[in-house]
């Protein structure tokens, strides 16, 4: 009888603790709000094409991928990690340079994914716009919006969070 009791309010303890803004067990509280820093040079790193992409093994039936075109965004306009039971969710929204921007993707700025010894893992907000001249047009039909999953392990490790554009660039720091 006692066992099941002190379980009880133990576990009650620990979840009453998620309730405080300040708690470092709330996960809501393991990601701050993001911020906005400017991007003055960019970092594209050397590529050797000479070297085959072994990220994938090509079988007798595969197709090889296509290689993504896509450009880098105008802006980012917002970051947001949301935890989930296996993770978190990073949702980013972005604002287009011109209308019709679609195959919209997040991709790594490491080739493996993984964060960097400092703990900060990068992304680069990227789009694919079409072929044929569109308009500007108003904020609300450039807004897109990207999202890409993370495990826990793979967040072990991550301090930082950053989405660039072309433009700016949005950081989300760990608590």
């Amino acid at each position: 009888m006692h066992k099941p009791l002190c379980a009880i309010l133990l576990s009650g303890l620990m979840v009453s603790a998620c309730g405080f803004r300040e708690s470092r067990i709330n996960p809501f509280n393991w990601f701050g709000k993001s911020e906005e820093t400017v991007i003055t040079e960019r970092d594209t790193g050397p590529v050797n094409p000479l070297l085959p992409d072994t990220g994938r093994r090509n079988g007798m039936f595969s197709r090889p991928d296509a290689v993504y075109q896509g450009a880098l965004i105008g802006q980012v306009s917002d970051l947001a990690i949301e935890r989930t039971d296996d993770g978190a969710i990073i949702r980013v929204t972005g604002l287009a340079d011109r209308q019709g921007p679609h195959d919209v993707r997040l991709v790594p700025k490491t080739a493996d994914g993984k964060p960097d010894e400092k703990g900060v893992l990068a992304y680069e907000f990227r789009v694919v716009y079409p072929r044929y001249s569109t308009p500007v047009g108003p904020e609300r039909a450039r807004r897109v919006t990207a999202a890409v999953s993370l495990g826990n392990r793979a967040l072990s490790k991550v301090r930082v969070v950053r989405v660039e554009a072309a433009q700016n660039a949005r950081e989300s720091r760990r608590r």
